[in-house]
């Protein structure tokens, strides 16, 4: 029992000493611990930022590859488009069938796909 009051005492006279540096910290004036923060913290911090951003956007861009398989894409729906605007157009004038209305939005979104495909090919490709 002797060993445990010992040690008990030498571990209280430890966290005395532990607690003092702490108390003088605790005490210390806001003023004096901020004179020692260098003042351009905000900046280190903005740049931290802005190269989270920039990687982030970086990693978002289109190689030139996936915008040229893109591109293909859209001009096979384009063709799909206009080969079945084509082919209700015929049917409709040679064999005198009822597609006024199916021929007309198939040449909508036909005329439609063909200007976005021009669109987005000049934005992407054409140098400015």
């Amino acid at each position: 029992m002797g060993l445990f009051v010992c040690f008990k005492q030498r571990l209280v006279g430890l966290s005395k000493l532990l607690l003092l540096p702490l108390l003088l910290t605790m005490a210390m004036p806001a003023s004096q611990a901020q004179e020692h923060q260098p003042v351009d913290d905000s900046l280190e911090v903005m740049e931290i930022f802005k190269q989270d951003a920039m990687e982030k956007q970086a990693s978002n861009e289109l190689t030139d590859e996936e915008k040229h398989k893109i591109l293909f894409y859209m001009g096979v729906a384009l063709l799909i488009l206009l080969c079945t605007t084509a082919y209700l157009g015929v049917s409709m004038v040679v064999f005198n069938q009822e597609v006024f209305v199916k021929h007309m939005i198939s040449a909508g979104l036909t005329v439609t796909l063909g200007l976005a495909h021009a669109v987005v090919a000049v934005v992407w490709f054409f140098p400015f």
